[in-house]
């Protein structure tokens, strides 16, 4: 029995999970369209703080916040949970695409992935070059040492449908200018998304978005969740350090990357008894947003585990007090 299991027995540790990043996606979206895209995060990361401790487990943060939020211990070393149970690994992102709700995007997401002791590619605040394709696939159908144009030719054999008929996602950004110009050059459509990486990768595995493969460069540490979520369903995903220059190498070499320039799979990101969950803080592909309304305000989460191949969408109800406050904690 794994560590995980070990440590919530017969418990549905998907509602203890979900309410995790429910607290956070809450309190994210009272700043959404607000232009506040610290302010957003900060109040995430303390939502998010507060309901991991307290939770019955002794975590260890691997991936987690890179900014300054005073109070909230939700960085790479530090401990959450009440210390209770065996030891377990977590990586988190309390608000994903914070630019998208400042702004009232779409895509934003809170995230929590926890796993076995070990479990998890511990990477620096770098980017990384990825592709990520969803379940039931041949393996090996992708390969990021390949072209584009030779791994969208690979996907539509084994999908049995022409390049023209596949769908990329890739991030609108400058650096993406040559990968977009051969995709199209190749024949494939185009999705650009302006934020949320780990949206882009989550949407390959389900059919209904429509993304047949995610391409490009993106943020490492969503690198590592987006794996995560992605060895719950079987899907397919490489991802590489994309090292701007000698400090970036020197930053992956002292965080502990022995071999800053190969390829990982997503069995080397991610692996142990994987649970993932996600709640949509703006609307996307994957989710729906947080819905206000007069005496309730609602969530929709996706809940994940490797190990027993569970996906569990949940819907929230959250009832509001007197003056329109949230009444969290149940």
């Amino acid at each position: 029995m794994s560590g995980m299991a070990a440590l919530f027995g017969g418990r549905n540790f998907a509602l203890d999970a979900v309410r995790i990043t429910e607290n956070a996606a809450l309190a994210a979206a009272d700043w959404m369209g607000r232009g506040d895209e610290q302010a957003a995060d900060a109040a995430a990361a303390a939502a998010m703080c507060d309901a991991l401790h307290s939770i019955d487990l002794d975590g260890l943060v691997v991936i987690g916040e890179f900014g300054d939020h005073p109070g909230v211990a939700l960085c790479a070393g530090d401990s959450v949970g009440s210390g209770a149970g065996p030891a377990i690994d977590v990586a988190l992102s309390p608000l994903e695409g914070i630019t998208a709700c400042a702004r009232g995007g779409a895509n934003a997401l809170s995230v929590v992935v926890m796993t076995d002791r070990g479990g998890f590619l511990s990477v620096p605040d770098l980017y990384m070059d990825k592709i990520a394709v969803g379940p039931d696939l041949p393996s090996g159908v992708i390969d990021l040492d390949a072209t584009p144009e030779d791994n969208l030719r690979a996907l539509a054999e084994a999908k049995r449908v022409r390049v023209r008929d596949l769908l990329v996602c890739i991030l609108n950004r400058p650096r993406h200018g040559d990968l977009i110009e051969r995709v199209r050059d190749a024949g494939a459509r185009i999705t650009l998304i302006s934020d949320g990486d780990v949206s882009g990768i989550l949407a390959t595995m389900d059919p209904q978005s429509g993304v047949d493969v995610f391409m490009g460069v993106g943020g490492a540490p969503q690198g590592v969740l987006a794996a995560a979520a992605l060895s719950c369903v079987g899907g397919q995903m490489q991802g590489r350090l994309h090292l701007r220059g000698p400090d970036d190498r020197r930053r992956a070499i002292d965080h502990g990357i022995a071999e800053p320039d190969r390829a990982y799979h997503l069995s080397e990101m991610a692996v142990g008894d994987v649970m993932v969950a996600i709640t949509g803080v703006t609307p996307g592909a994957l989710l729906r947003g947080v819905q206000r309304g007069s005496r309730w305000t609602t969530t929709h989460s996706l809940v994940m585990r490797s190990s027993s191949g569970t996906v569990r969408y949940i819907e929230s109800r959250h009832r509001l007090d007197s003056g329109g406050r949230l009444i969290l904690g149940g």
